[in-house]
């Protein structure tokens, strides 16, 4: 069973749930509580994947999870980007006119200020999307509504009162798909992305040394991300994704570059690049 089973952060119905049937149609999906959970459903055996948002095109990084990677026991083998589209839920019968609060998570309540102010809704932070649909659906008061995906209103049995409340028609979650085994594509098998990881020495320019093998091989970075690392203002770790696979020669060279400059490279996975990369970039051009 665990085979056929992915598994999420949230409650049923959450944006992570709604990307796990999107990419693994024919997959069980396994609510957890935390990312934590999440990472051991698959390590422990009771998951086959599990499905990590790493990134929002309005809020940003998604809090914590690039302390948590490294060390999660798992690899990356794919990415997803979804399209989030927040509907306003309510109980069946409600009318738009008597709401008075909205229940979401942060993000998604920032994600759809315009409709708030407009109706006049007095928000009410959720630990996620679908858990304040599920409260709405557990007897709140009528006048109360909740902004989530239109899976958790099917789930929960609410109307959706609007659709497509987001302020931002671009907004769009990536996740990671992940396991606990490596599943590298073959180097000539199309566009490649390679994640990893690196600390850099406390020296100056140590940064600038480190980037430059990937510059002088031509090899594209497309995300360079720090945090801090050990409860300490003076060491960071880089989180990076670049275009290639490490065994193309120009890759190869900027990595032995890399390795010589850095503490520590830990590659987290090889997967190939999602059709909405391309999408997106030729938007921007």
């Amino acid at each position: 069973m665990a085979e056929q089973t992915i598994a999420f952060q949230g409650a049923p119905g959450a944006y992570s749930d709604l990307a796990c049937r999107v990419v693994c149609s024919d997959m069980k999906t396994l609510p957890c509580h935390t990312f934590e959970d999440t990472f051991t459903a698959v390590t422990g055996g009771k998951a086959r994947l599990a499905m990590i948002p790493i990134d929002n095109s309005v809020a940003g990084r998604v809090a914590d999870i690039h302390h948590l990677l490294p060390d999660s026991g798992l690899h990356i083998i794919g990415e997803h980007f979804q399209r989030i589209d927040h509907h306003l839920l309510a109980l069946p019968g409600t009318r738009i006119e008597d709401l008075t609060h909205v229940h979401s998570h942060v993000h998604a309540l920032n994600q759809c200020r315009k409709v708030i102010r407009e109706l006049g809704l007095e928000p009410v932070v959720y630990a996620d999307t679908a858990a304040g649909a599920a409260m709405i659906a557990d007897g709140a008061e009528s006048t109360h509504a909740a902004i989530a995906s239109e899976l958790a209103g099917e789930i929960y049995g609410l109307e959706s009162l609007r659709a497509n409340i987001e302020d931002a028609e671009h907004n769009t979650t990536r996740f990671l798909i992940m396991a606990r085994d490596a599943k590298v594509p073959a180097p000539d098998s199309g566009d490649i992305v390679t994640s990893m990881i690196f600390k850099v020495r406390h020296v100056p320019a140590a940064l600038y040394k480190a980037m430059g093998g990937f510059a002088t091989n031509g090899v594209n970075l497309t995300k360079l991300e720090s945090y801090l690392v050990g409860g300490s203002f003076q060491a960071a770790q880089f989180y990076v994704e670049i275009d290639g696979h490490p065994e193309h020669d120009n890759v190869k060279l900027a990595l032995e570059e890399l390795r010589f400059q850095t503490k520590e490279v830990k590659i987290l996975g090889v997967f190939p690049s999602h059709p909405f990369r391309k999408e997106d970039a030729a938007k921007i051009d």
